[in-house]
């Protein structure tokens, strides 16, 4: 098994389980980010905080010139002490409460993705009371289905975000009837985790007819938000670390009809911090059962839950062995039947105290830990710190 290239001697003077970032890899994503996305003038990223909030790796995004994407008042607070301006920030959520709204009123935060008619509402109450004038987007529902897991689709007529096709222009208008409310643009999403181009495709044939309707009305739109969405390979970490960013930008460049002056936005997360990061735990037991053997670890859904919420797959490693390989389900300590990491897969031979890599977990790993059973958070650590 080809495997990843880890401090194994370092790891073991760690409390595990824990998650290892690779600097390098995440500055040669942002890189190649940067270089494609500077291709195109009319360009802009900012980097989804809801895939992993872990401060270090805000600040190293912060860096590359990223702007922030975020769905809550906390992930605003993260972006702003790792030093992302609030001329970059954007704020979706499908429930804004007042505090929130407030926060991003007093930072001046770029833009507001509004997804409601009673959210505009609140955010032009709100706003006219501090004297402010909120420069505001509409989520719109595309009705545009993505090839992937139905849990992480979100532009589909039956999803809860986002505002009805059938409804844009009247919104539009309420909006440019209220005083202390700018309407600067569109904002889609239709889902994550997506690799077929066609869907992005899709996608940009939708706002283009959106686009050629709301001109026969006379709006122009200033500032075209299409999220973000790419997948990553969670087959291959080794062999495909950095995601196919050509051409993503490249079927957006192509297919995507925008208007002189005008400004697409990204908001990719995964994309940028999935392939980073690994969870490294160490084998407690190797419990032979009655039909097949079980590699027990210290780690648990509490500490990456996406394989228990989605069923997802990520690639497991033995990264203290080179014995020939045995198969094993790689479980948890958790009490709860769906504690599983992987079933049947083939590992290097495993012993008490080894430790183990599961692939691809800097999105959606640490930042949806829990503690459950009373569990610690499990730490993250860059490599700088080892």
């Amino acid at each position: 098994m080809i495997k990843g290239n880890f401090p194994v001697d370092k790891f073991k003077q760690i409390e595990t389980p824990f998650y290892y970032y690779d600097t390098n890899l995440l500055r040669k994503t942002l890189q190649t980010i940067n270089a494609e996305t500077n291709k195109h003038e009319q360009f802009e990223v900012h980097y989804a905080v809801k895939a992993n909030a872990n401060p270090k790796v805000l600040n190293v995004i912060c860096q590359a010139g990223l702007g922030a994407d975020c769905v809550s008042g906390g992930e605003i607070r993260a972006a702003l002490k790792a030093g992302f301006p609030a001329s970059k920030i954007v704020y979706a959520g499908v429930g804004k409460s007042d505090w929130e709204i407030n926060l991003g009123l007093d930072k001046d935060i770029f833009c507001f993705n509004v997804e409601s008619i009673p959210e505009l509402e609140v955010i032009n109450e709100l706003a006219e009371k501090k004297g402010k004038v909120a420069q505001i987007c509409f989520r719109i529902n595309p009705n545009v289905g993505a090839h992937t897991h139905a849990n992480i689709t979100t532009g589909l007529a039956e999803n809860k975000f986002g505002i009805a096709m059938r409804d844009m222009e009247s919104v539009i208008e309420e909006a440019q009837k209220m005083k202390n409310v700018k309407f600067i643009g569109l904002h889609f999403h239709i889902g994550s985790q997506i690799l077929d181009m066609g869907d992005f495709e899709a996608l940009c044939n939708r706002i283009n007819d959106l686009q050629n309707e709301l001109e026969r009305h006379h709006i122009k739109i200033e500032n075209i938000n299409v999220g973000g969405g790419l997948g990553i390979n969670y087959g291959h970490p080794n062999h495909l670390p950095i995601p196919d960013f050509k051409d993503y930008f490249e079927t957006y460049s192509r297919k995507l009809k925008l208007r002189e002056g005008q400004k697409l936005h990204f908001e990719l997360g995964r994309a940028v911090v999935a392939q980073c990061g690994s969870l490294i735990t160490k084998v407690l037991y190797v419990k032979q059962g009655a039909a097949k053997k079980f590699a027990i670890v210290d780690a648990g859904m509490t500490d990456l839950i996406r394989p228990a919420l989605y069923n997802a797959f990520h690639r497991i490693e033995n990264i203290s062995s080179d014995e020939a390989e045995d198969t094993y389900d790689v479980v948890g300590p958790i009490c709860e039947s769906s504690d599983v990491f992987a079933k049947a897969i083939d590992l290097n031979a495993c012993h008490r105290g080894d430790l183990l890599a599961i692939r691809s977990a800097g999105a959606y790993g640490e930042i949806m830990a829990s503690q459950y059973n009373c569990r610690k958070l499990p730490e993250g650590y860059m490599t700088e710190d080892l």
